[in-house]
């Protein structure tokens, strides 16, 4: 019996996700006792309206009383390559790495608006 080895995620796109999670950017836009607006830049994608930043983040800080306190990020990607199903990968890494670098390892709620590369995904510490 020989055991096959298949790549869930090609060398290509490997490639291209550290490709754009290194050159990735982001700038706050809006920021109030509650929540965060942030922009995003990145690498060889954008918004096909304005030209600017590839998506947005919001993050939404919910700290009134409650015992299991979580953020609730939003992610919103506005550049219609990052919306097509090859794309989900890529996606998914950055969606990731936004959550790493601007919320940290707080217990997060998350949702990533990208076409048919939307999900729904839970952070939680142990």
């Amino acid at each position: 019996m020989t055991d096959k080895i298949i790549e869930a995620v090609s060398s290509e796109i490997q490639q291209e996700i550290e490709r754009v999670i290194h050159g990735i950017t982001f700038t706050k836009n809006f920021r109030s006792a509650t929540a965060e607006e942030w922009y995003l830049f990145l690498p060889g994608y954008q918004d096909p309206r304005s030209g600017g930043a590839a998506g947005k983040a919001m993050i939404h800080y919910n700290l009134y009383g409650n015992r299991e306190i979580f953020i609730n990020t939003t992610v919103i990607i506005d550049d219609p390559a990052l919306h097509k199903p090859d794309a989900h990968p890529l996606v998914y890494a950055i969606a990731d790495e936004l959550v790493n670098r601007l919320v940290g390892y707080a217990d997060t709620l998350l949702s990533v608006h990208a076409g048919e590369n939307s999900y729904d995904a839970e952070y939680k510490q142990k």
